[in-house]
């Protein structure tokens, strides 16, 4: 329990750790950016480090945000990324059905993959346009299976397989090679690995598992031939845009989760600022209210919307886009810009509370993208707790290397809310 009165606000930065870059002269986007607000907040706060789910593990955003909320996964399978998106994006789920998610993507005519995300320019329409033509178009030989389609946000979208008359296993592997699935959590690759599309496997002898992984396969096969001659993609080659012409599948999953409430767990009234499927699925499961945020990097609404509403919360939980996608682009110098358009247009805000009341601010993220690798990274990120209650023995800025060196030391994901309670009681 925190004190009474005491106001948290629970930031985490997608994907802003990161490794020395040449782009930047050898510093980390951090190290290299002006943030004159989260240094102020340093310098009033104590900093440490997180290994946000395991040593040596490359955590996707779910597992990662779980975890950093208090959530141990250690002696239990994990539902998988799949339902999580698929619940916050509103599509019905039951026990047996298997939920997954996918990208849209381009492959040349030998399936090795040309971009995990088509170029990152889809547009709604486009979107909504191919998940239609897929939806009227994908047929299976089983008149007892059935298929949901649902574009998400971007190159993202969502796909639920129901069978009327079995349970689905997801005990299969996926068909993006960049992501493996280890006791259901998805893991960003590390190895080297061939960037061509793959076929799931069962990784059972259950039939229920290989007719899965047949599914998923037959479904990977049909959109392909689908999407060969599309109109979209004949627009998008007229355009000089890269062709939506395969959708990459991951994360499979077959069981809503029996979660206990975050308010439960901690004894406080919490709520998320939250805009993707997966955060929003996260927030529906765990019973946090979500805030209306505005655009993803809408960043002045988010704290415009935090602000408004401390008064009647203890916490506010909230995922700040960004920065990931400029590491997945291995694009150093805009993720530096992004850090730094965060800082000017969040983080200014939100120093601003922490002087004048009660709240304490807390900075961390739930893994790192390094620009060097262009994937997640098992490289630990910074944590920082920063308010009028805190003693402050933090660094000069808020960066990976004066997380190393600080007072908290080094933690797991799932120990940061309690250090959290126990930093600010004590102070």
């Amino acid at each position: 329990m925190i004190p009474r009165g005491c106001k948290i606000v629970y930031v985490l930065l997608d994907g802003v750790g990161d490794l020395p870059s040449p782009q930047l002269g050898g510093l980390t986007p951090l190290q290299s950016a002006s943030t004159p607000s989260l240094d102020a907040l340093a310098r009033r706060g104590v900093m440490g480090q997180v290994t946000t789910v395991g040593h040596n593990i490359a955590p996707q955003s779910d597992i990662a945000v779980f975890n950093m909320l208090g959530y141990d996964f250690r002696d239990e399978a994990y539902v998988g990324r799949g339902v999580i998106e698929l619940i916050g994006s509103g599509v019905d789920l039951r026990d047996g059905d298997l939920a997954v998610r996918g990208n849209f993507a381009t492959i040349d005519d030998n399936g090795k993959i040309l971009d995990r995300r088509a170029g990152r320019d889809i547009s709604e329409r486009e979107a909504n346009a191919i998940c239609e033509i897929l939806s009227s178009k994908v047929r299976f030989s089983d008149p007892d299976i059935s298929v949901v389609i649902k574009p998400t946000t971007g190159h993202r979208l969502v796909i639920r397989f129901r069978h009327n008359n079995l349970k689905l296993s997801d005990n299969i592997g996926n068909t993006d090679p960049a992501y493996d699935k280890i006791s259901g959590i998805g893991v960003a690759r590390v190895s080297s690995f061939q960037d061509t599309i793959e076929a799931s496997t069962p990784r059972d002898d259950l039939d229920t598992s290989k007719i899965s992984a047949q599914l998923i396969n037959n479904f990977s096969d049909q959109v392909i031939g689908i999407l060969k001659n599309d109109p979209v993609n004949e627009e998008r080659e007229y355009a000089g845009k890269k062709a939506i012409n395969c959708v990459l599948l991951r994360d499979a999953g077959n069981r809503i989760p029996k979660l206990e409430p975050i308010g439960m767990k901690y004894g406080m009234k919490v709520s998320a600022v939250a805009d993707m499927p997966v955060e929003i699925g996260i927030a529906n499961m765990l019973q946090m209210k979500v805030l209306p945020s505005g655009k993803v990097d809408d960043y002045e609404q988010k704290s415009e919307v935090i602000s408004s509403n401390l008064s009647s919360h203890d916490l506010i939980y909230a995922h700040i886009k960004g920065p990931d996608e400029y590491g997945h682009d291995g694009d150093a110098k805009g993720k530096k810009r992004n850090i730094e358009k965060i800082d000017r247009m969040f983080f200014a805000k939100m120093l601003e509370r922490s002087k004048l009341d009660d709240v304490t601010i807390v900075v961390s993220a739930d893994h790192s993208t390094p620009c060097i690798k262009k994937s997640h990274s098992p490289d630990p990120v910074p944590l920082l707790i920063s308010g009028t209650r805190i003693h402050a023995t933090g660094g000069l800025r808020f960066t990976e290397e004066y997380a190393e060196s600080g007072i908290l030391g080094k933690m797991n994901g799932v120990q940061v809310l309690s250090t959290i309670m126990r930093v600010i009681s004590t102070q």
